[in-house]
């Protein structure tokens, strides 16, 4: 497992990792009309246009096996943990716990005081295990779908 830092030509592998993972893991907790509005696949060449710039303003990370990306996430300079997602098929082999280390060393570095992320259901669990507490719960409304989500954050230990 190599993590690297996320360069221009990872774009539609991202993308498209993304995409499968939405509809696949967070299957169990999100409708099918949920996982479209989180993830259109008619939204698909628009983010291989748009998250470049996201991507290249924030720490951003990707996860490598067999020189394929199986992993990646990113944060912003202010301590958003922004995305995180991996690969269906490499659930339960600490990728998410690779880059989420990755992601608060480098938060450190920066002296950041803490970070936080929007958590879907499917992440809840995962976040709570490494020391992240609810904030509150909230329905975010995308393409006039709700969909429940965590405002969850950790305070980093130095």
């Amino acid at each position: 497992m190599i993590i690297r830092k996320f360069q221009h030509s990872d774009i539609n592998q991202i993308v498209l990792l993304f995409y499968k993972t939405v509809h696949s893991v967070n299957a169990a907790d999100y409708s099918i009309e949920q996982l479209n509005a989180w993830a259109s696949k008619n939204e698909i060449e628009e983010r291989m246009k748009n998250w470049p710039k996201s991507l290249n303003n924030n720490f951003s990370y990707v996860v490598e096996k067999n020189n394929k990306i199986v992993g990646f996430s990113d944060m912003t300079y202010k301590g958003y943990l922004d995305r995180l997602y991996v690969h269906k098929d490499f659930q339960e082999q600490g990728i998410a716990t690779a880059l989420v280390n990755k992601i608060e060393a480098v938060a450190r570095k920066n002296n950041l005081l803490k970070v936080y992320t929007e958590a879907s259901i499917t992440a809840k669990i995962f976040f709570k295990k490494r020391g992240y507490t609810i904030i509150k719960s909230q329905n975010v409304e995308r393409k006039g779908i709700v969909l429940s989500n965590y405002l969850m954050v950790k305070e980093l230990i130095y």
